[in-house]
């Protein structure tokens, strides 16, 4: 049976970080997704929230279970749109409801925040996601083409 987990805004509205106790706690679990995060994650981390990223945490006691970046765009194509940056949960917590609850709680914000469609892209190699993603309700509109430029 899946938990539930409480879910804390690491960042306010503005961006600034308002807990920044969850956002050190945050930061092995961010790894688990994005390994190649600089020394400084939490000035990378304001970097990233100055430019529009806001982070929610899923959290057990005093743990952090799930990470979430993400923001709202707006395009031509979808109109409002909550984007899940990341989305990872702890690799020794997973199945237990964590990445489902991060989603609701996404998705709940997003309609909120007056949000057409909620959105993410998922490496072509995470095939445990893509079934998690189908099963909460997500399809592929679309394919994702990129040219790395560095």
């Amino acid at each position: 049976m899946a938990l539930e987990f409480p879910v804390i805004d690491v960042t306010g509205d503005d961006g600034s970080v308002v807990e920044p106790a969850w956002l050190a706690r945050a930061e092995p679990v961010h790894r688990q997704l994005r390994p190649g995060l600089p020394a400084d994650y939490a000035g990378r981390l304001r970097c990233i929230f100055d430019n529009g990223a806001r982070m929610s945490v899923a959290t057990e006691d005093t743990s952090v279970r799930g990470v979430a970046l993400w923001r709202v765009i707006e395009n031509t194509w979808e109109g409002r749109r909550l984007y899940v940056d990341d989305l990872v949960a702890d690799e020794a917590h997973r199945s237990r409801g964590i990445g489902k609850t991060l989603l609701a709680y996404l998705e709940t914000r997003a309609r909120r925040l007056g949000c057409d469609a909620l959105a993410l892209d998922s490496g072509t190699q995470r095939t445990d996601a893509h079934r998690f993603y189908f099963r909460e309700g997500l399809v592929i509109p679309a394919f994702s083409f990129r040219k790395t430029l560095t």
